[in-house]
């Protein structure tokens, strides 16, 4: 999650998923980590450079293989999640 302070989205996102998200598939699937967007950027090769937070990327093998700039609010954002896992061919671990 590529994330800069004052982001109001960004906390918006915070407050309504970040608790829950690590208890989900997803969340065990695709682990949450965190970068500042004015900081330094992660060890992933993007495909494209990241303009906008928040922005979920996907990250298998070190490179980028799905993205969701923005945060459309709790109802839409796990319909992308799910779209962006299934567009990317990653199952999710249904094991928890």
């Amino acid at each position: 999650m590529a994330e800069e302070d004052g982001c109001y989205w960004c906390a918006k996102w915070n407050e309504d998923i970040a608790h829950i998200y690590p208890k989900t598939a997803e969340g065990r699937t695709a682990p949450l980590q965190r970068y500042d967007l004015h900081g330094e950027t992660p060890d992933v090769v993007f495909v494209q450079r990241v303009h906008f937070t928040p922005t979920f990327i996907l990250v298998e093998d070190g490179a980028e293989v799905g993205r969701i700039e923005g945060y459309p609010g709790e109802d839409f954002f796990w319909g992308l999640l799910t779209m962006m896992f299934e567009r990317a061919n990653i199952p999710l671990d249904k094991t928890g």
